[in-house]
């Protein structure tokens, strides 16, 4: 399934981001991990692929201006990741405080 499907069919945040990160894993990506900006530090979430490696490509998951997570892969084309990093933000919100906004992932 692509991401697009994942996206498309939608679920609870959770489910939608371990699907996200399977379709990544599946498609080449390599070692694929989501980390959740939890105060001043990344806290990994949903990972596939074995350990991290050591050198990973970074994209930043943004809502409104503010990081709230960050797309990891070992491979994959960074043009594609980073479209995928922006496309899963309202389902990085898990915690995050929208200032009362409503959201809908």
């Amino acid at each position: 399934m692509t991401v697009e499907e994942v996206l498309e069919r939608g679920g609870e945040a959770d489910d939608v981001l371990r699907n996200v990160v399977r379709s990544l894993h599946d498609s080449g990506a390599g070692w694929v991990g989501i980390s959740f900006v939890e105060g001043d530090r990344l806290e990994l979430g949903p990972s596939m692929g074995g350990d991290p490696p050591s050198a990973v490509r970074r994209h930043a998951v943004e809502w409104k201006g503010s990081k709230v997570a960050e797309l990891r892969a070992a491979h994959g084309d960074p043009e594609r990741l980073a479209q995928v990093a922006a496309l899963i933000a309202p389902y990085c919100l898990v915690g995050w405080d929208t200032g009362g906004e409503h959201w809908e992932p």
